[in-house]
């Protein structure tokens, strides 16, 4: 009779190197990765306009620094990033802003022109950049963000 070393409340996956077991079966990677885990701090392959939304978020908020994206993003976006990162201009003073929606459009096989909403409970902005899909890796390839919040003009009251 043999003894099984599997401890309980495991898979049973296999052993790779360093001891880390993968997972088999049902419990293993999803559908759509190649039977690989993704890598953290990797866009999802199925999603990467949803990864890459919140990773400038975080950036242009000033909460992680723009080094963060490095190998993500093209050279000439990179530089278009740092511009706009060095004045923080998604920092908000009054509430925190978040990522509110995020869509795109497939212009061309491997590229996608993405949009997201920035927003927060006292002003909406604008986010928009192009996404290039090379050799299975999504880069960003252009950063815009829409006008900053315009100041309402006030209309004097008669009395």
């Amino acid at each position: 009779m043999g003894v099984s070393t599997r401890r309980p409340g495991t898979t049973g996956g296999t052993r790779r190197p360093g001891g880390v077991t993968a997972p088999r079966g049902p419990a293993g990677p999803g559908p759509g990765r190649g039977g690989l885990p993704r890598r953290p701090g990797m866009p999802d392959p199925a999603r990467p306009h949803d990864w890459f939304a919140e990773r400038l978020f975080q950036v242009l908020s000033g909460r992680v620094p723009v080094h963060t994206l490095l190998g993500h993003v093209r050279p000439g976006a990179f530089e278009q990033l740092v511009r706009l990162a060095d004045a923080a201009p998604l920092h908000g003073g009054g509430a925190p802003a978040a990522v509110r929606q995020v869509g795109f459009c497939r212009p061309a096989t491997g590229v996608l022109e993405v949009f997201a909403r920035i927003g927060s409970a006292e002003r909406v902005q604008a986010l928009a950049f192009r996404l290039e899909q090379h050799r299975g890796r999504w880069w960003c390839s252009a950063v815009e963000l829409g006008p900053g919040p315009r100041r309402r003009a006030r209309v004097p009251t008669g009395g």
